[in-house]
C-alpha cells in the first residue's frame, strides 16, 4: 500500500463529500442515525410550515431561517460521515492500484498453461519465476524467492518467501524478483486478501461496534425523553398563558418547538458518531494495519492484557555470539576453532555470528565446506543441536556438536564421556543473565560454551511502563528456559512471562486470562499461532505469516512488525477517548442551549405590570430577543458539528494514562468546555444577527 498522508480536507475529498451529503438525505440511510433522523423530520415539518406561510401570504423570515439551518444541521452531519468515508476511499484507491490483472502459469497434470488470474480458483497450482507478478493469494509449496511487496506494504526492501515455514504466504499483486516458486492458491476471485481490505476500507462491510450501538441506544433514549418533554410543553404553556392573562395565540409555534427539540437532543455526537468510527479504522490503516472489523479496534481500546512474543518483539531477534567460555583444560582458541567449524554450514544469524566472532578474536579464517571432508548435521527440534563430522588427515572422525546444555550432555553421555561441573556453572550464569548458552563438544569431550546475547530493544521498557499506566498488563511468551525468560523479563520490564511455551500453552493462557474477565491481545505469524490468534480478543497476524494465521486474526500488520501491537492498542484507546470526549462535549453544550432557548420562549409568562417577567432572570446571556436567541442556538448547533469534524477525524490527543485520569480530563476539558463554548458562541451569533439585521 502506498504510504501517503491524506489531508483532512483535500479538494477531491471535500467535493465528493459535499455531493454525498445530499445523497445521504435518503430516509433509508438517514434512519440509521436516529438522532439526525429526528432532526430530518423536524426540518421537513418546518419546511411544510414555511410553504404554508407562503401560500397564506404570511411569510415568516424567522421560520424560513429556522428551516434553513435545520437542513444545514443534517447536511453537516452527513458531510462529517462522508469526509470520513472519503478518506477511506482514497486509501482504497491506493490499494486498488496495486491490483494488476495478469496471466498466470497454471500447472495442470504436470503441464503449464496460461490463464487469466481471475480464472484461478482455490487449490490451483501456479508457477512464478523471476519478474512474474504473483497472480493470486497463496502459499509457497515449493522453492524460495525474494518478493517485492511494495505494492501492498509500501516498503521497497524485498522479503523472503519459502515453502514449509511461517513465511510461506504470498499476496496477489506482489512481484517475484529472484528465483522460482510454486504456489497453491488459497482464495477465490473477489475474496482475496486485497479484495477484503478494499471492502473494509471503503466501509462496505463496516458494522457498528457494541460500544457504538450502546451509545446510539443511550442517545436515542435521551432523544425520546426530550421529545416527550417538548410535546408536553404546549399544554403547559397554554395553562401558564391563561394564568398570566395572555392570549392563547401566543403559545409555542411548531418551528419553535422543533428548534427547542433539536437543540436539546445530542445532535453534535449524533452527527459525528459514524465519522469517529470510520476514522478510527482509517488511522489504523495509515499505520499499515488492516482491521477486519470495527469491533477489533474497539476491543484493542479495551484490551488490558497483552501477550508478546520475546523474539523480534521485545528483543531484536537475532542472538549474537559475544564470547567463548572454555571448559577447564581447554584453550579458548581450541573452543573457537571447533565452534567455527560447527557453524560453517549454519546460515542462521547465530551461526554466522559464531564464525565472525572466531575470525575477529583469533583470526581464524572461515573454511569452505567443499574443501573439507565433512558431513553437516542440521539442527532439529528433536536433537536440539547441530554440527559436523570432520575426517582428519589420519582418517579419524571429529564429531563436533553445538547445542543446548541438555542436548550436549546427552550426546556426551552416549559417547561415554562426562559433562564438566564448571561448564554447568557457566551455563547457569549465562542463563541468569538472560542470554543463551550454546555448549560445544567434540566426540566425548565438552570444549566449552558460546555466549549468545539477544538484545532487548531500546525504549521497550519505557513503552511497557506507559502501558502499565494505562492499566495494561504485559506477558512475554518465549520458548526459552525459565531462567533465561526471567532475566529477559526483568530487563524488559514486562509484568509476567510464560517460559518454554508451546502453542497449546499460549491458547491455555489466553483462555485463563479471559476467564478472569480480561480482554487479551496477542501477535502471531505461524500456523501454530492460529488457534491463539482466533481465541484472543485482538489477534494481530503478520502479513509475512501463513494464510492460516492471517485468517485466524482479526487484524493484519502489512509491515510485519511485531511491536505494532502496542500501536494498535493505542489507536483503539484513542478511538474510545475521542468518542467519550465528544459525547461529553455534546451533552455538556446542551446545558448552555437551555439558558438560550428556555428563557426566550418563556419570557412572556407571568409578566408583571412593569413588563418584566421573573423568568427573565434566567436570560444570563442577555440575548437581544426571543427570536434571535432561538435562531442563534439553532445556528450554533449546526456550526459546531462542522467545527468538530477535524477532531473527530484526527482523534483527541492520546495520553498513556489510566481510565480514571482520562475521565477526569474529559470532564475538565470537554465537560466545562462544552458548557463555556456555547455561551460564547451563541452570544456572538446573536450579536452578528442583530448587526446584519437578520432578526
Amino acid at each position: 500500500m502506498e504510504k501517503r498522508n491524506i489531508r483532512l480536507f483535500s479538494r477531491d475529498i471535500a467535493i465528493q463529500a459535499f455531493k454525498d451529503s445530499f445523497v445521504k438525505l435518503n430516509p433509508a440511510l438517514l434512519v440509521k442515525n436516529p438522532v439526525i433522523f429526528i432532526v430530518g423530520i423536524g426540518a421537513l415539518l418546518t419546511t411544510i410550515v414555511v410553504f404554508g406561510d407562503i401560500y397564506s401570504g404570511n411569510f415568516s423570515n424567522f421560520n424560513f431561517q429556522i428551516t434553513l439551518w435545520l437542513w444545514f444541521t443534517i447536511l453537516f452531519a452527513n458531510f462529517a460521515e462522508a469526509v470520513a468515508e472519503g478518506r477511506g476511499k482514497a486509501q482504497a484507491d491506493s490499494l486498488r492500484k496495486s491490483r494488476i490483472l495478469t496471466k498466470a502459469r497454471k500447472l495442470l497434470n504436470n503441464k503449464e498453461e496460461f490463464v487469466l488470474a481471475t480464472d484461478l480458483r482455490k487449490g490451483d497450482i501456479v508457477i512464478c519465476d523471476t519478474g512474474d507478478i504473483i497472480p493470486a493469494d497463496g502459499d509457497v509449496i515449493e522453492g524460495i524467492a525474494s518478493v517485492d511487496e511494495s505494492a501492498i506494504t509500501g516498503e521497497s526492501a524485498p522479503v523472503i518467501r519459502e515453502s514449509g515455514g511461517d513465511r510461506c504466504a504470498v499476496t496477489g499483486g506482489t512481484k517475484v524478483i529472484s528465483d522460482r516458486i510454486i504456489i497453491k492458491v488459497t482464495s477465490e476471485p473477489g475474496f482475496t486478501f486485497l479484495d477484503r481490505i478494499i471492502a473494509m476500507v471503503e466501509g462496505a462491510k463496516r458494522q457498528k461496534t457494541p460500544n457504538e450501538i450502546a451509545l446510539i441506544i443511550l442517545l436515542s433514549g435521551l432523544t425520546i425523553i426530550f421529545l416527550l418533554v417538548v410535546v408536553s410543553l404546549p399544554a403547559y404553556f397554554g395553562y401558564s398563558l391563561k394564568a398570566s392573562g395572555i392570549s392563547a395565540s401566543h403559545n409555542l409555534t411548531l418551528p419553535v418547538l422543533i428548534s427547542l427539540l433539536v437543540c436539546l437532543i445530542p445532535t453534535t455526537i449524533g452527527g459525528l458518531l459514524s465519522a469517529i468510527g470510520i476514522s478510527g479504522m482509517d488511522r489504523l490503516l495509515r499505520k499499515n494495519v488492516i482491521a477486519t472489523s470495527g469491533r477489533a479496534i474497539e476491543a484493542a481500546g479495551d484490551t488490558d492484557v497483552l501477550l508478546l512474543d520475546k523474539t523480534g518483539t521485545i528483543t531484536l531477534g537475532n542472538r549474537m555470539a559475544i564470547e567463548f567460555l572454555p571448559a577447564e583444560g581447554i584453550s579458548v582458541e581450541q573452543l573457537a576453532d571447533a565452534a567455527q567449524l560447527a557453524s560453517l554450514a549454519d546460515e542462521t544469524p547465530e551461526g554466522r555470528s559464531v564464525v565472525v566472532l572466531a575470525k575477529e578474536q583469533f583470526n581464524i579464517r572461515a573454511r569452505e565446506m567443499q574443501t573439507l571432508d565433512t558431513v553437516f548435521i542440521p539442527f532439529t527440534a528433536q536433537t536440539s543441536m547441530s554440527g559436523i563430522d570432520l575426517k582428519n588427515q589420519d582418517g579419524q572422525i571429529r564429531r563436533i556438536r553445538k547445542g543446548s546444555a541438555a542436548a550436549i550432555r546427552k550426546f556426551i553421555e552416549n559417547n561415554d564421556g562426562f559433562f564438566p561441573e564448571n561448564v554447568g556453572e557457566i551455563v547457569s550464569v549465562i542463563s541468569r543473565l538472560g542470554a543463551t548458552p550454546l555448549v560445544v563438544a567434540e566426540n566425548n569431550q565438552v570444549l566449552g560454551v558460546i555466549h549468545l546475547k539477544d538484545i532487548v530493544k531500546g525504549g521497550i521498557k519505557q513503552r511497557f511502563a506507559q502501558l502499565r499506566l494505562m492499566g495494561i498488563r504485559t506477558i512475554m511468551i518465549t520458548g526459552d528456559n525459565f531462567q533465561t525468560a526471567a532475566a529477559i523479563a526483568a530487563e524488559a520490564g514486562v509484568d509476567d512471562f510464560l517460559a518454554e511455551a508451546k502453542p497449546e500453552d499460549k491458547l491455555q493462557r489466553i483462555r485463563e486470562e479471559q476467564a478472569n474477565g480480561h480482554l487479551v491481545g496477542m501477535i502471531g505469524d505461524g500456523t501454530n499461532d492460529a488457534p491463539a490468534l482466533a481465541q484472543a480478543d485482538v489477534g494481530l497476524a503478520m502479513n509475512t505469516g501463513t494464510q492460516a494465521a492471517r485468517e485466524a486474526g482479526n487484524m493484519v500488520d502489512l509491515d510485519s512488525n511485531p511491536t505494532k501491537l502496542i500501536e494498535v492498542v493505542e489507536t483503539g484507546k484513542q478511538l474510545l477517548m475521542t468518542r467519550g470526549a465528544l459525547t461529553t462535549f455534546s451533552i455538556a453544550n446542551d446545558v448552555a442551549k437551555y439558558f438560550a432557548i428556555i428563557p426566550a420562549i418563556a419570557i412572556l409568562l407571568y409578566t408583571t405590570p412593569s413588563g418584566v417577567s421573573p423568568l427573565n432572570a434566567l436570560n444570563i446571556m442577555k440575548l437581544t430577543s426571543p427570536e434571535s436567541a432561538i435562531l442563534s442556538a439553532v445556528i450554533f448547533n449546526a456550526l459546531i458539528i462542522v467545527a468538530l469534524i477535524p477532531l473527530a477525524l484526527k482523534g483527541v490527543k492520546y495520553r498513556p494514562i489510566s481510565a480514571n485520569r482520562v475521565l477526569a480530563l474529559n470532564i475538565l476539558i470537554y465537560g466545562f468546555g462544552g458548557i463555556l463554548i456555547p455561551f460564547i458562541g451563541i452570544k456572538l451569533i446573536d450579536m452578528l444577527l442583530v448587526s446584519i439585521n437578520m432578526i
